[in-house]
């Protein structure tokens, strides 16, 4: 059974997100990842297999589909 490791709920949804993930210093936007959502706070949890497949993609096996410009602020 789950349980959230930030707030301990135990009712989650499936949703699919997007994550930007940082690989050699270059921020990645990986979209419709297949994700379980925490209810109560919203902590997105990954399968192991999505997890891999996000690993393996980002690390050149796959070819992007998009590119997009973004925004940068530094809280400094």
């Amino acid at each position: 059974m789950f349980r959230c490791h930030v707030c301990g709920s135990k009712e989650t949804k499936k949703e699919y997100v997007n994550e930007i993930f940082q690989i050699d210093n270059k921020p990645i936007l990986v979209e419709h990842i297949p994700a379980v959502v925490c209810v109560r706070c919203g902590e997105e949890t990954f399968s192991r297999e999505t997890t891999e497949r996000i690993r393996q993609m980002v690390h050149g096996e796959a070819k992007p589909v998009k590119s997009i410009s973004m925004e940068v602020f530094t809280f400094i």
